[in-house]
């Protein structure tokens, strides 16, 4: 049984997300996650929120609440919609609790010991309108590298450039659009990254089978203009982690809290102390620590690619820099962005889908399967009401669904609702058995590489195949001169329906759920070979003929929820 560590990229507290941010981390970690554990691995799957900086400050302003009470308040939300996605966190954490305090801290105290972090005096964006210090990501300007004219003062999200807030053309703030913007003096903590650059590139050079996407983007932050540059880890803002040096003050950094870039990433340890905490494992060092039994964790993660240079070099060099045995990761799984019919998601302006609505109108399933079968990872993907109901009624409902609902409902018309008795499997049964080896070990390598959109459509091919079988076996002629036929074929097709489940369980696990449950088969395991996977349920087994799987979606509808999610929510 081999160990698997999962981290999805942990999401601002400041609002509930829209299914860009779902599917751009947490559904495909979790799909992984919920793959591996059905193959007998253990796996701990970890996520939190991210609860400090500027986002949180003003989104708890804008609520009239203390900043303290909005994030419970947001983190007990956003736990209860990723349950509602099914996201099988084992713990889902927050940046803000002690465990990550005195963590961040720990670090801090060892990265100094290394001579790897400086103190630095330096002016930094003042907004007088605002009355404080701007985060860089709520400075906006031009990119002066290629001309995007929404860049943020840390990093341009068009070419993923490395920015600091002056290096803008025309600089203005976000919080209030202020351009009265000045330079003051302030001391902050940098990170001396450039100082780690050969042994990061030596590093991520020993990564294998790493996404393009990934690499690519960590080496042009490496070798870019002036190359890896020194990071600063500390703010002028009253809510983060306070500036210690271990438990001890730090002089000059009083009233200074980290940079939430810095300790976020953090919290992917400090959740499994917390998931420990919560009595829901025990030694949470032998996850993390390779003194205390990592060295045999395979350690993956899942992120939008705004989110690599951080999880390619920042936190890397945190790690190494440390001096200690920490895990480091070994693959990163990195996602271009979903796009919304023809423009962009916007928190902002409310344009698109939310999880919260997304649950309101349809149940998870629906959702799950038509973003991870259209998951960007290769390039940018759009979602377009159009496909993602030619995806629901074409795949599940046409093909899954009307697979069940004929074989249980003819079954319980001709044999009861029992696996009828029958001969032996004759050649069209062996010929499908071989086929689905075949595409079964395909779909097992498409999971195992984490190519999740190469998987959806091997998952659906291996549906469409017990179809075009039902089709040309067709039982209901055969019954009219050889019930005893008909009988033997209505039992194999009977039996494709646990293996249907137990493989889809990762893509829409409360469908496979069902399917198990009225199949009296739910201790079905993974199947180690087709041919006795398609012989589990003996004449006699007892099911119970389940309702509609998936209901299609009607142009009534689709064009309903097209209107009301163009623009602002309600």
């Amino acid at each position: 049984m081999a160990r698997h560590l999962i981290t999805s990229a942990i999401p601002y507290i400041n609002g509930i997300k829209h299914l860009g941010n779902l599917v751009g981390s947490q559904l495909p970690a979790d799909l992984y996650a919920r793959y591996l554990r059905r193959r007998g691995n253990e796996v701990l799957f970890l996520c939190a929120t991210d609860e400090h900086g500027t986002p949180a400050e003003l989104a708890a302003a804008k609520a009239g609440k203390p900043v303290a009470d909005y994030c419970a308040e947001m983190h007990a939300v956003q736990a209860e919609i990723a349950d509602g996605f099914r996201l099988s966190f084992d713990h889902f954490g927050r940046s803000s609790s002690d465990q990550n305090h005195r963590l961040t801290q720990h670090f801090a105290a060892r990265l100094a010991d290394a001579d790897l972090i400086r103190e630095v005096s330096e002016t930094q964006m003042y907004s007088k309108a605002d009355g404080r210090f701007l985060p860089d990501r709520y400075i906006e300007g031009t990119c002066p590298n290629c001309g995007f004219d929404s860049a943020r003062g840390d990093q341009c999200d068009n070419c993923t450039k490395q920015l600091d807030p002056v290096d803008l053309i025309n600089p203005h703030s976000t919080i209030s659009g202020s351009t009265d913007l000045e330079m003051r003096e302030t001391k902050h903590l940098y990170l001396r990254q450039s100082q780690m650059k050969d042994q990061l590139e030596e590093w991520i050079d020993t990564r294998e089978g790493w996404p393009v996407l990934t690499t690519s983007i960590a080496k042009k932050w490496l070798n870019d203009g002036d190359g890896l540059q020194d990071r600063g880890i500390t703010r002028d803002l009253d809510w983060g982690i306070p500036v210690k040096r271990g438990e001890s003050d730090w002089p000059g950094m009083e009233g200074k809290v980290f940079y939430v870039w810095f300790d976020a990433p953090i919290e992917y340890i400090a959740c499994a102390q917390e998931w420990v905490d919560a009595g829901k494992g025990a030694d949470w060092e032998r996850w993390w620590r390779t003194d205390k039994g990592a060295d045999d964790v395979t350690y993956t993660q899942f992120m939008g690619k705004d989110n690599v240079p951080f999880h390619t070099l920042s936190f890397p060099a945190t790690i190494l820099g440390s001096g200690e045995p920490w895990k480091l990761v070994d693959y990163i799984k990195s996602f271009n962005y979903l796009n919304y019919d023809g423009g962009q998601f916007s928190t902002s302006r409310g344009r698109g889908v939310f999880m919260d609505q997304a649950l309101e109108i349809l149940p998870a399933d629906y959702w799950r399967w038509w973003l991870l079968s259209h998951v960007p990872e290769t390039s940018d993907s759009e979602f377009t009401w159009e496909s993602f109901q030619s995806g629901v009624n074409k795949d599940l409902a046409d093909v899954l669904g009307n697979f069940v609902s004929r074989v249980t409902k003819f079954c319980r018309s001709k044999f009861g609702e029992v696996v009828p008795e029958g001969g032996d499997l004759g050649a069209p049964e062996k010929a499908l058995i071989a086929t689905l080896q075949d595409r079964l070990t395909a779909y097992q390598s498409h999971m195992d590489s984490i190519e999740i959109r190469k998987a959806a459509v091997e998952l659906r091919a291996i549906w469409v195949a017990g179809n075009e079988y039902l089709q040309e076996a067709a039982p209901w002629s055969t019954f009219k001169n050889d019930p005893e036929a008909a009988a033997a074929q209505i039992r194999f097709a009977l039996n494709l329906i646990p293996f249907y489940a137990v493989l889809s369980a990762p893509f829409i696990p409360d469908a496979a759920a069902r399917m198990l449950v009225d199949m009296k088969a739910d201790d079905c395991a993974w199947p180690a070979s087709v041919e006795e996977a398609l012989t589990q349920l003996k004449a006699g087994h007892a099911f119970t003929v389940p309702e509609v799987l998936f209901a299609k979606i009607t142009d009534e509808q689709r064009e309903d929820w097209q209107q009301r999610f163009a623009g602002k929510r309600n």
